[in-house]
């Protein structure tokens, strides 16, 4: 039965129920010796307990979109069948538009929302050069089947969850494909492309979106396999003019860095509630020492880079969570890199899908603007933007500030772990 299905949620809701009636129903009709009776009035409360427990965990996971399915949970998946040192470009010197067109099988999608809006589709990808074999998931925008597009080829928008967290978040809990359909329609939003890869591919840990030889090849499976697969399957717009990523938390750590270490494969960045150094998630494979994670802080990326790139960023964050990353690598950024910092309140929602969710429209819209896709009409509405003098500078008052997180000076002691 599926962590995410349906038929296991009604499941517990079931089992909950008979949980509290049984006490009811037989708590003074109990026969036999005494210790029996205790025993049995135990065992009966225990279960209400947890069915009561596993029920708020089914709606909170369904929520939010943490595990995808049992393995995940358990914390028995692993999804790489090979790690080979591919270099810093990630490509093991092989040329990737020499090898064989990547073609795949799609099928529906399932689970909460994967149906609206046209339905997602998935397929099971075999990366060829990161050696990932993992689910990737597909959303087409409304002009993508329209015989007046037939020719066209649509950008894309690479979509990262944070950790734990599944591919199927965006679709799930951000309902991002559901906003997003009648701002394509209305044209106030360029017509994207949406691709959400697995990012959760070994037990227990956070790739950190790196690669590390003779554990994970996190980075080449997202910037190199996924596009590929794309390319050759669907009508897309090459990179980096047409390509942009996005995430939340853990995943919007990994759409700066990948922006800003592959100018190359992406245009633009997204990242909300993120950070810079990798040690703001200590279950990070990328936090395990420090040339690892100078080597995946994109602040420090950015800072030496000897030639700016030409990409855009977008940050939004609130103090202590996003908004101070955002300001440093703001600090450091020389055109032609454009970085836009914007500041939310800590009534916006916390670290949590609550405020997210409402900034879909807005990214996407900056995002048609950063592309160039100037046939859609659309318009940075942003009301939290930051004005000059009009946004706190504060570090965070837990832990390691974030100008440390940021600077890549903090301790492991000190980082606060996000979901």
């Amino acid at each position: 039965m599926s962590l995410t299905g349906t038929p296991f949620l009604y499941t517990t809701v079931l089992l909950s129920v008979v949980a509290l009636i049984l006490p009811l129903v037989l708590w003074s009709r109990m026969r036999g010796p005494e210790p029996l009776r205790i025993t049995a009035r135990v065992l009966m409360l225990l279960f209400a307990q947890g069915t009561a427990v596993t029920l708020v965990f089914v709606l909170v996971n369904n929520q939010n979109n943490l595990y995808d399915n049992w393995a995940d949970l358990l914390g028995t998946g692993n999804h790489v069948q090979r790690a080979a040192d591919l270099g810093k470009d990630g490509t093991g010197g092989i040329t990737v538009t020499r090898l064989p067109k990547v073609r795949q099988t799609f099928t529906a999608a399932d689970g909460p929302g994967m149906r609206a809006a046209g339905g997602v589709r998935v397929t099971q990808l075999r990366g060829r050069v990161s050696g990932v074999n993992a689910e990737v998931y597909v959303w087409l925008p409304p002009q993508y089947g329209e015989p007046a597009y037939r020719n066209k080829r649509f950008p894309v928008v690479e979509l990262l969850p944070g950790y734990p967290g599944s591919a199927k978040a965006w679709f799930g809990s951000l309902k991002a494909h559901e906003q997003l359909l009648p701002l394509m329609r209305s044209g106030r939003v360029a017509p994207f492309i949406l691709v959400a890869p697995r990012t959760n591919l070994l037990a227990g840990v956070d790739t950190g979106c790196a690669n590390i030889p003779g554990q994970v090849d996190a980075d080449s499976w997202l910037s190199v396999d996924v596009p590929k697969m794309v390319m050759d399957n669907f009508r897309a717009q090459p990179a980096p003019r047409g390509w942009a990523v996005a995430g939340y938390s853990a995943g919007a750590h990994c759409a700066v860095k990948l922006a800003v270490a592959h100018p190359g494969r992406y245009r633009a960045a997204v990242g909300m509630s993120g950070y810079n150094d990798p040690i703001g998630e200590r279950a990070s494979l990328a936090a395990q020492t420090p040339a690892l994670r100078a080597a995946n802080n994109p602040y420090l990326l950015l800072r030496h880079e000897a030639v700016p790139p030409p990409i855009a960023l977008y940050l939004s964050g609130e103090s202590g969570d996003g908004y101070q990353a955002g300001m440093a690598l703001e600090s450091v950024a020389k055109a032609p890199t454009t970085v836009r910092v914007v500041f939310l309140p800590r009534s916006a929602g916390g670290h949590t899908m609550a405020l997210w969710r409402p900034q879909v429209d807005t990214v996407f819209r900056w995002l048609t603007l950063q592309m160039g896709q100037g046939h859609a009409r659309g318009q940075d509405t942003s009301v939290a933007g930051r004005a000059p003098g009009a946004t706190p500078r504060s570090p965070s008052t837990g832990g390691s500030t974030r100008a440390a997180l940021a600077s890549g000076t903090a301790s492991r002691a000190g980082a606060a772990r996000r979901p």
